[in-house]
């Protein structure tokens, strides 16, 4: 890593092409491997021995809620973990990649949060993700009902998604798989086609309200046959979700088939091309899914080839690392490691490095107290803590 000028720059760094540079909307990307390690950090462990962790949430007071994918909820107080009661949750779908997944509390509450919770739901045949909510007490999650169910059913148990992010009007985005690889088919195509079918849940980004309700003005809902609810789509199966607090843009990082995991910025409205765009390959041929840039659709801020495996991902503004602030923190799956990409005021990717964790990496999240933190997707998963070396 150099430091020219005052700015940093990363070795190996691949810079993203933006509208800024390149006059066109669809412009290619030049792939981005595995970037240099960074320095400067260790993670310790905060706690270990949570069943196959998933999604985790802070409460105001530095305890969190950490879910595990066999459908149970974990409380951890900083010195034990506990496992919450979920009265009336439904029974939960844990095929394949199936089970409970994240969790998000409702911004407004501060006593008794309204936690909101997506999983997997029915059976190998017949299943699908839906949102549920419940109230958390202190001592357990009580009261839990079904907000929102995907439409249509698929089976197997591939790409369900999915992530849970709040925005300060009280909505939520969730992100939704397309069903999964071929041959998987769902109605009457390939499941992957059905990203680009607004007239399914699949492949896309939900905008609901707090009820689970189509958010009134959704930017596809007056187009012909479309589901209110989709806010975007031409999704493959986005794991990572995050909000920047001072831009206010919202960031995305979603799966791609052997090769082209991509980082999105995601505006309503859009189109993010898959299956017709992509950076990635089919898993049978080896041949490249689609086009890398198509005009009309969205492209991606950055793609990596090979595959990290995206999940988790967190914008960072805490002061443990200050050189870090404004940087995206992206989980991998594959890769075992946390990526860091350095971004502009304006939202331009400057560079990348890596955290290297050894252990997949299931979710990261800004603590209340300006750490970051990541969940290890283990049998036994561990709560890492990032701290300053």
């Amino acid at each position: 890593m150099k430091i020219v000028s005052g700015k940093t720059l990363f070795a190996g760094a691949t810079l993203a092409l933006s509208t800024a540079i390149v006059p066109s909307a669809y412009a290619q990307l030049e792939p981005t491997a595995a970037p240099p390690a960074a320095a400067g950090w260790r993670a310790e462990t905060v706690v270990e021995g949570i069943p196959k962790p998933w999604g985790m949430a802070f409460l105001p007071d530095g305890r969190s809620l950490i879910t595990s994918k066999d459908g149970s909820l974990h409380l951890f107080d900083g010195k034990q973990l506990r496992k919450i009661a979920l009265e009336g949750l439904p029974e939960v779908f844990t095929g394949g990649q199936g089970g409970l997944l994240d969790i998000a509390l409702h911004p407004a509450d501060k006593v008794n949060p309204r936690v909101y919770m997506t999983m997997a739901f029915g059976t190998t045949s017949e299943n699908r993700t839906i949102l549920v909510q419940g109230v958390f007490d202190g001592k357990r999650v009580h009261g839990i009902k079904t907000l929102f169910r995907v439409e249509q059913g698929k089976s197997g148990g591939q790409h369900f998604g999915s992530r849970i992010l709040f925005l300060p009007d009280g909505t939520l985005l969730m992100s939704i798989g397309d069903g999964g690889n071929p041959p998987q088919r769902v109605g009457d195509r390939l499941a992957r086609e059905q990203a680009q079918n607004l007239a399914t849940h699949h492949g896309s980004i939900l905008h609901l309200t707090a009820e689970g309700k189509p958010v009134p003005g959704n930017p596809l809902a007056s187009r012909p046959g479309a589901r209110p609810e989709i806010w975007t789509y031409g999704h493959r199966n986005i794991q990572g979700i995050a909000r920047d607090p001072v831009s206010g843009r919202i960031w995305a990082t979603e799966h791609g088939p052997r090769g082209g995991d991509e980082l999105n910025l995601i505006e309503g409205g859009q189109n993010y091309g898959w299956p017709l765009q992509s950076y990635g390959a089919d898993y049978k041929t080896g041949e490249p899914v689609g086009l890398r840039a198509v005009p009309g659709m969205t492209g991606p801020k950055v793609a990596w080839v090979p595959s990290p495996g995206p999940s988790g991902l967190v914008v960072y503004t805490g002061n443990m690392f200050p050189q870090w602030k404004g940087s995206l923190f992206s989980g991998g799956l594959a890769s075992s490691d946390i990526r860091r990409i350095a971004l502009d005021k304006d939202g331009n990717v400057q560079g990348q490095d890596r955290l290297d964790i050894g252990a997949r990496v299931r979710d990261v999240r800004q603590g209340p107290d300006g750490h970051l933190y990541a969940l290890t997707d283990e049998d036994k998963g561990r709560l890492l803590r990032i701290v300053p070396k």
